[in-house]
């Protein structure tokens, strides 16, 4: 699975920045048909509702795969949406139509939100945990909506009150091909494991290190048997950022290059953030984060699983701040991959072989050159290996991914609130 590729030069417009007139379709369909040539189950579109450092600026993501759903044949398709910002019935209905519009290759990502408050009448938000409570009846209530259809085409009503929501149905469509659209997850804090568990069939994580990869690995498997899942049909997909160069020491060079030309007040900025705000304006670059300046991860109300990843960067590590930086503009986080194709092939199938993955969520660096640099490169090397797809195995996203058909005896989620009702992984079932 694919994430589209970050890595631009402060103040460059990328080729799908909204800010290029006329760029942003160009763009998005070429990256779709380059990945779908390649043989990759998903192009996944992360997304933010303000202007950030990490994303970028973005087209809103159903639109966007509405559009790139008529241009291609057999790429899935995963928009990221928000819980906190959305209603169940709306975003059930407008996915289990382009669910429809694309054949059944349909995903979602279903996140819960840190920021944005200000775009929606400045409520503040609710808790971590509570947040993770009303995400998990969201996400309840629109797989209720998507089952209201059986597969002979009856209908059932539905009459949802909830904590959070009161919500009527059928919906006003059957079920498509795959039966419902994947659901996906981000994140890897406690609650967003125990929230993955009750109902993902692929979670994105950020993970540095195969051992902390090993860990999350068998705690998200072992929490998903116990919520009465098979743990087989729960995809752990890491991202990875890559550089990739003909031999290491040119990608390295290229590496420490973007690096360089990166760097400027708002990396430090951009890492405060990623650090829970903490100020360290007090602090020089080759300095270290003295413990004491870092609060407990649960703790913190903001993004829990990536100030996680940072915090034990700084704790357990030993990163200076220069460093830290460097993970930040990188990787904002994520696991990297540098090297010659061999190398990157090598680091990708270590991981899937010892545990650490089922599959990953490749964010191409160097630019809109490191799509290429994967495609042409790093993927005939992992077919060559046998662990890589050479063509599609079925033409809806739950069959390459290797998941059961959703059939409408299947139950919805379940919630613990009082309520009525990838470029991808080395394997068949994680391919990009």
């Amino acid at each position: 699975m694919t994430n589209p590729p970050g890595n631009s030069l402060p103040g460059e417009l990328r080729p799908g920045d909204v800010r290029h007139p006329g760029r942003v379709f160009d763009y998005y369909a070429s990256l779709a048909h380059a990945v779908e040539k390649a043989r990759f189950d998903v192009l996944f579109a992360a997304d933010g509702l303000t202007s950030d450092t990490e994303l970028g600026t973005k087209p809103e993501p159903i639109t966007l795969f509405s559009a790139l759903a008529a241009v291609t044949q057999n790429i899935g398709l995963v928009p990221t949406v928000s819980t906190t910002f959305t209603e169940p019935f709306n975003l059930a209905r407008q996915l289990q139509s382009l669910d429809h519009l694309s054949g059944g290759r349909v995903g979602w990502n279903a996140v819960t939100s840190a920021a944005g408050e200000r775009n929606f009448g400045d409520t503040p938000l609710p808790a971590h945990e509570d947040r993770y409570r009303q995400g998990l009846e969201h996400v309840s209530v629109v797989s209720a909506l998507w089952d209201s259809w059986s597969d002979d085409g009856s209908t059932a009503s539905i009459d949802h009150r909830g904590e959070f929501y009161s919500v009527e149905g059928p919906l006003p469509l059957p079920r498509s091909r795959q039966g419902r659209p994947v659901l996906f997850q981000a994140g890897s804090s406690s609650d967003g494991t125990t929230f993955a568990a009750q109902f993902a069939e692929g979670v994105y994580t950020a993970q540095q290190t195969l051992r902390g990869a090993q860990s999350f690995y068998r705690e998200l498997k072992a929490k998903t048997a116990a919520a009465g899942r098979d743990p087989r049909n729960i995809l752990v997909l890491p991202g990875v950022s890559t550089t990739i160069g003909g031999t290491e020491e040119e990608a390295l060079r290229i590496d420490d290059e973007l690096f360089d030309a990166g760097f400027t007040p708002a990396s430090l900025t951009a890492l405060q953030g990623q650090l829970a705000g903490v100020d360290l304006s007090g602090l020089g670059l080759d300095d270290r984060i003295p413990q004491a300046m870092l609060p407990p991860v649960e703790s913190v109300q903001g993004r829990q699983s990536r100030y996680g990843v940072f915090r034990e960067l700084a704790v357990d590590e030993g990163l200076t701040v220069r460093e830290l930086v460097k993970v930040q503009q990188r990787s904002a986080g994520h696991g990297r991959a540098v090297g010659s194709p061999e190398q990157v092939a090598d680091r990708l199938v270590r991981w899937f072989e010892e545990r650490g993955a089922d599959g990953y969520i490749v964010m191409p660096g160097q630019g809109a050159g490191g799509v290429e640099a994967f495609t042409e490169h790093v993927v005939p090397i992992l077919q060559k290996r046998g662990v890589f797809r050479t063509d599609y195995e079925s033409d809806t996203l739950r069959g390459n991914l290797g998941l059961p058909s959703a059939r409408s005896h299947e139950s919805a989620p379940p919630h613990s609130a009082a309520s009525s009702s990838v470029y991808s992984a080395p394997g068949k079932g994680s391919s990009s």
